[in-house]
């Protein structure tokens, strides 16, 4: 399978590549600039057995989402699914945000995957492959203090369910998955933290935070594979039971019996 990943260099992204590194595989893997990081994920990919090519796109910039697609096809000889990974956040109050913050958490995290999906539409209707975008638990529920992330997550999983429908026609698969508290190079510094963690930990019904490689991958491998030809225009929670367990919370709540 020839697949584009973006935002591979590091936690989920890596965790897909990993996941998806094989022989027989052909995977592009892009990062925001070239790193040490990036490198390393393309060496572990390869060592499993994969064709990997490693490249570096600027999202945020509306020309380079194209630019990636026509890359990867070159380098791949085709394209049978993207993941579009790469996002970003700023934490902040909406009332105090710049208008800048704004427009580069709409750029990367909403604007650069309808872009990828834009340019890699010929590409994916030849194939009849697959466009996955991750978004997040904070687009299906808003999570004050995060600034913009959550409205541009909640349009990236509108933006999937109208793509969907609109290539349902030409065999093209459009999901999105939306991972709950996970460990990740962004969120390292609070899971660091016992007492942060614990606390984050108790919130979950299953009662232990996300791992990127056993939690999410798996998922993404799934969801581009012929063994979900036949699903399109979702957007998959990976909680942990977390945001369906607010009446759990209710002081006062019954454990067996009537309300």
């Amino acid at each position: 399978m020839r697949i584009l990943l973006t935002g591979a260099s590091r936690g989920i992204g890596r965790a897909i590549a990993e996941r998806l590194a094989r022989p027989g595989a052909r995977l592009a893997l892009c990062a925001s600039a070239p790193s040490a990081e990036l490198d390393e994920t393309v060496a572990v990919a390869r060592k499993a057995g994969a064709e990997v090519h490693g490249l570096s796109a600027d999202l945020s910039d509306p020309a380079s989402p194209t630019a990636l697609v026509e890359q990867a096809f070159c380098a791949l000889g085709g394209v049978d699914a993207v993941v579009s990974n790469a996002g970003i956040a700023r934490p902040g109050l909406l009332a105090e945000m710049a208008e800048d913050d704004w427009n580069r958490i709409f750029s990367v995290n909403v604007r650069s995957p309808w872009l990828l999906a834009r340019a890699a539409y010929k590409h994916l209707t030849a194939s009849k492959g697959a466009f996955i975008a991750v978004a997040s638990m904070s687009g299906v529920e808003p999570y004050a203090g995060v600034g913009a992330y959550s409205p541009s997550k909640a349009a990236l999983i509108m933006l999937v369910r109208q793509l969907a429908l609109e290539w349902a026609g030409d065999g093209v698969r459009v999901n999105a998955v939306s991972p709950g508290l996970f460990l990740s190079a962004m969120t390292a510094p609070i899971y660091a933290d016992a007492e942060k963690k614990a606390a984050r930990e108790a919130l979950v019904p299953m009662h232990r935070i996300g791992d990127p490689v056993h939690d999410i991958a798996g998922l993404v491998e799934f969801l581009i594979s012929d063994d979900a030809t036949y699903i399109t225009g979702q957007n998959i929670l990976v909680d942990g039971g977390l945001l369906g367990s607010i009446q759990k919370h209710i002081a006062g709540r019954p454990k067996s019996g009537s309300l």
